[in-house]
């Protein structure tokens, strides 16, 4: 079977027409080399054109990455050797940068950007005692060398966005693991410490709050009983009074008995009297 030459000239307008299309997805950037040369860089998303043949189209994923390092080891401002794992997150940040320093690949950027993170960490823990490093806030170590680590990163046109230290081992046979230990013990004893004495002040004022409680109630209680008191002393006299106004020789008599009441209370005593004293008046039997 023979083409005709219009054949051939549709599947060539076809394949340029194919080789000028490309598309970036969501999340994707692209470059577009004029051979071997960058001409137009951070292409968002979409359908776009390039002229086929000469020009070629590199995407790149521009969402966070994570860098995931071998650990590394460091040594303490103490001479203590420790081994740090930790992983870095990031993103390219300028295509046309990352392109020319790595060529695009992945690994290179990987493989030159973990010296750069690796370095900064080291000489953070150098100024630090193992001590420091253990106790401390992880993050508060990478916090100080975020901003040198950037710096270098930015060579390579990418962004870092937090660097987080999964795991610190110390030597077994260093006295820094007690240490430790001793110290949040020491820590744990001082917020119980503080709690147990702010129960105790409360549990004082609440004690305290009662007991002033308790006296006002028992003082009004004791005015209260002291005034009906008075107040039934007071009637009672009235009565008295009234009862013994009506007959004077009633009171008199009255006042007699009670005399003679408190006179032999005990049953022993012995009153010795001259036959006609008044006190014996109503003891007599002409009366």
């Amino acid at each position: 079977m023979k083409f005709s030459p219009w054949m051939a000239a549709v599947a060539a307008a076809l394949v340029l027409l194919l080789g000028s299309i490309y598309t970036v997805g969501e999340g994707q950037s692209a470059i577009v080399l004029n051979l071997g040369k960058v001409v137009r860089s951070d292409v968002g998303p979409g359908l776009h054109f390039k002229w086929p043949l000469i020009e070629s189209a590199k995407i790149f994923d521009r969402r966070l990455q994570v860098l995931d390092a071998e650990p590394e080891r460091s040594m303490t401002i103490d001479k203590q050797d420790i081994s740090v794992d930790f992983f870095a997150i990031g993103r390219i940040d300028d295509l046309r940068t990352y392109y020319r320093a790595t060529g695009g690949d992945e690994a290179t950027a990987i493989l030159r950007l973990a010296p750069i993170i690796k370095s900064a960490l080291r000489n953070e823990i150098n100024s630090r005692t193992l001590q420091q490093v253990v106790a401390s806030d992880r993050s508060q170590v990478v916090r100080e060398q975020l901003e040198t680590i950037n710096r270098g990163a930015a060579t390579l046109g990418v962004k870092i966005i937090d660097v987080r230290i999964k795991r610190i081992d110390v030597p077994q046979d260093s006295n820094v693991l007690d240490s430790v230990y001793n110290q949040m013990r020491s820590q744990r004893q001082q917020v119980a410490s503080k709690s147990r004495a702010e129960g105790v002040e409360q549990a004082q004022t609440i004690r305290a709050q009662a007991e002033r409680e308790q006296a006002v109630i028992v003082a009004e209680a004791e005015r209260d009983a002291q005034k009906l008191r008075g107040e039934g002393d007071a009637t009672a006299a009235k009565i008295y009074a009234d009862a013994y106004g009506r007959d004077p020789s009633f009171y008199a008599f009255h006042r007699s008995l009670e005399a003679y009441r408190k006179s032999f209370a005990d049953g022993d005593a012995v009153i010795v009297l001259e036959r006609d004293d008044p006190f014996l008046q109503y003891m007599r039997s002409d009366r």
